[in-house]
This record gives C-alpha cells, structure tokens and sequence, in this order.
C-alpha cells in the first residue's frame, strides 16, 4: 500500500503521516528529508545556496525513487505542482490533500526558518501561493481532509475512513444510457477506486472510456471512467457526486449547464461561456474547458486569415475563442440567427445564416454541429460552397473521414479531423483531472489514430 499526503506547509502532513505509518504497519518517508539528505545540507540552505530550482530537481529525483515504493509518504507543499512528480506519486498510491484555511496554517508556522517564496509579507503570502497551488493539489488529490479544527489523531482516523470505505449504490444509475455489462462492472468496482465518466446524450459512441481506462492502467492508477449518458445535467450532477465521481468530461448537449453548476471556473471556461471538464473534490464543483486547446493546437502553422465558424453551442464557442487567439478575423454561421448573433457579440466577431456563407470566402473553416456524427449522411456545406485553399476542420471526430471532410479532400483542401481536436483536449484534460501528463502521440497510439 502506498498513501501520499500533499498539502501546504502547516497542515499536517508529517505528524499525521507517522500517525498513518504506524497504524498502517508501513515506513514513513519523508520527501523534504530526504532530499535534505541526498543534498548533504537543510532546505534553507539548499535555496540560499543552490536556489528554488536546485531543489526541485532533487526533489523530483527523490520522487521519481518512490514510484513503486510502498509506505506512507509526505511531500514538500510545491511538489505536485510538477505532473513528473504527480506520476510518481500517484503510481500505485492513493493521494490525500491535507488542507486548512490560510490563516491557520499561518499560525501553524509562524517562525519558521523556512526561506518566503515571495516578497510578500508571510500572511499576504499563504494566501497568493494557496490560491496559485489550489488547482494542482485538487487535481492531484484522491481524498480531502480540512485538518483546521481536527487533531493529528482524528485526521489520521478520517484518511483510515476513506481508505476503508464500503460499496457504491449502483441503483442511482436508473435511467442512463450505458453499454451492456457496464453496471455490472461497476458494481464489482471496489469502493476506493476512483470513478470518473463522459456526461452527454448521446455518449455512447465516445471512445473516451476506452482512452481513459488504458491511460489509468498505464498510469498505475486504481480508476474506473464509465458512461453517464442522460438528457438531463442535473441528474447526471446528482449520480456523479452521489458515485464518488472525481472527475467529468462533458459533451454535447451539456456544455453550458456543467459551466452553470461549478462553484469555479478557470478564465478559459468562463470567456467560452461553455465547460467541457469537471473536477469534483473537497466538496467543490471546478470547470474548465480543454475544447479550445484541442482546436488550436491542430490549427498550429496555419496563417490566421478570414475564418468561419458553423454552429453556435459549446464547441463552436471554443473554436471562436482559439480562432481570435490565433489572430483571426471571425464570422459565426448557424442555421438559427439568434444564436448566431448571440455567440457574435460576445466575443465581438459578425454572424450571419448558411447562406452567406460564399460571400465571405473564408481561408478557415470549422465546423461544430453534430451534422455528419455517426451514421448521419449529412453536410452543411456542398463542394459548390469550398475552394481548394480552404482549411477545413471538422470538430465531429466519430467518424474519423465525415461527409464534410470527404467533400474538402476530394476538392484538395487542407483538412483537419475532430480526431485531432479529441487528442490535444484529451492530454489537457487529463492533466486537470489527474495532475499527470500525456503525451498527443501516445494517445493516438491508444486510439489507433
């Protein structure tokens, strides 16, 4: 067994992990200790005399060590904040976030000889780094505990309690939309294994289950990603939080109601107006959105020039919002005016129907309807509507070659598949969700794309 504490400095971390130790009947390592030993001198010292990234590179060559190692584990307050740290970590472990409010842990380690990590003055401080640090220990962490009115003992006993938890009750899944033997499985899931899933309608073709679960084998991780298909958001918020749930990706039609329910959004998330990326721990709801990143990233190389975006939901936001990173001049099209003009103004781009489409002569074009998902036939645009100049990007990544993509090749355009936007937004998302990078290449080399 292998338990991970994280946490700012003051939470605990140390003497509830030789609480844990013992209790356990497992060693008890210290990650600022032991990089204080393989640098032959005190933490102080190693920053006066080396400088901040000295000791992180020891520190990751002390972490890198503990990847298989059992025991129970206590780490520097910055670890986390390198995912090369988290994958160590993670491997095998389950995380535990120790967490108070700032001024508790000010008071905790008033006097401290360790070196300011600011200029601020010590209260001023906690609070800037706690707010900075907060995304990566949430996205790091498996278990929470608020050690602020708890003694080490009860914080001791409240991680045994978690470790130590019973079933899941499965019936809350009544009413979703799930592949056969899918409820089953997850009802012979052992309690402490984490859950994650794709919340959407429909979402049964998505090949994030099959992505997700080779990457938490891969990762060393005890995790479970499912299926969560239902019309309604708010119940599938209520399945997710009363499962466990730690971490959602979002489809379509659920985008704008998952940004809706956080209690955080990242800048991203909030300017998109959309989420496609949940992360539920401590009791929080946190949105970002990862959608824009896999839109630009393919879109690295291309010029920026008039652009056009067909749609008007969740993903066509994100594409306006990585278009006008890119540099580019923007119009939205859809088949609804309204929500053309809506999504236009708020990003102060021009909007219009289909028809004007061969008016405007865009140099990019990307398209984000569910036109063409599946087995559906259809194409918003025609050949007659495309030049071979076009870039033409397809958001629709099942199939890999939809109608429209067909179409551009066939006419010599340059064209980009939604395969590429799920890649890019898949490494970023599970990032968010896990504090663990991947490689685009490995995930196409799981995908077979």
């Amino acid at each position: 067994m292998k338990v991970v504490l994280i946490g700012y400095r003051g939470t605990g971390k140390t003497v509830v992990g030789r609480l844990l130790a013992r209790r356990l009947g497992l060693p008890f390592i210290d990650t600022d200790a032991a990089t204080e030993g393989r640098a032959g001198m005190s933490i102080p010292a190693i920053f006066e005399r080396l400088g901040e990234e000295a000791f992180r590179a020891i520190e990751r060559s002390v972490i890198a060590g503990l990847a298989d190692e059992e025991g129970v584990i206590s780490t520097g307050g910055g670890a986390v904040l390198d995912p090369a740290n988290v994958a160590a970590l993670r491997r095998g472990g389950t995380v535990v976030l120790l967490h108070a409010p700032a001024s508790v842990i000010a008071e905790r380690i008033a006097g401290s000889d360790r070196p300011p990590l600011t200029a601020l003055p010590p209260d001023e401080e906690i609070r800037e780094v706690l707010a900075i640090r907060r995304p990566y220990y949430l996205r790091a962490a498996d278990i929470c505990v608020d050690t602020a009115a708890l003694t080490p003992g009860e914080v001791a006993e409240a991680v045994l309690d978690h470790l130590h938890a019973s079933g899941r009750d499965i019936g809350i899944l009544d009413g979703f939309s799930m592949p056969s033997g899918e409820r089953k499985r997850l009802a012979s899931l052992p309690a402490p294994t984490r859950l994650f899933g794709i919340a959407g309608h429909p979402v049964l073709h998505s090949r994030s289950p099959e992505l997700w679960n080779a990457l938490f084998a891969e990762c060393g991780l005890d995790a479970h990603y499912t299926f969560l298909g239902h019309p309604d958001f708010s119940a599938v918020l209520d399945a997710a939080v009363g499962l466990g749930v730690q971490g959602l990706s979002v489809t379509i039609p659920h985008k704008e109601s998952a940004l809706n329910a956080a209690d955080r959004a990242d800048p991203h998330a909030e300017a998109i107006g959309a989420a496609n990326t949940l992360l539920i721990r401590c009791g929080m709801c946190c949105a970002s959105n990862t959608d824009w990143i896999g839109v630009r990233r393919p879109l690295d190389g291309v010029l920026p020039g008039r652009a056009v975006v067909l749609g008007a939901g969740g993903a066509a936001a994100a594409a306006v919002y990585a278009l006008l990173d890119l540099g580019c001049e923007v119009t939205v099209l859809a088949r609804n005016p309204e929500q053309s003009r809506a999504l236009a103004g708020r990003f102060g781009c021009d909007s219009g129907t289909m028809q004007q489409f061969g008016v405007i002569r865009p140099e990019i074009v990307i398209h984000a309807t569910p036109v063409g998902m599946g087995g559906d036939p259809g194409s918003l645009l025609s050949p007659a509507d495309l030049l071979p100049s076009m870039t033409v990007f397809d958001l629709v990544y099942t199939p890999a070659e939809t109608p429209l993509l067909r179409i551009a090749a066939e006419l010599g355009c340059r064209t980009i598949s939604g395969t590429g936007m799920f890649v890019y937004q898949a490494c970023e998302q599970f990032l968010h969700m896990t504090g663990i990078r991947v490689l685009p290449e490995r995930v196409r080399e799981v995908l077979g794309v």
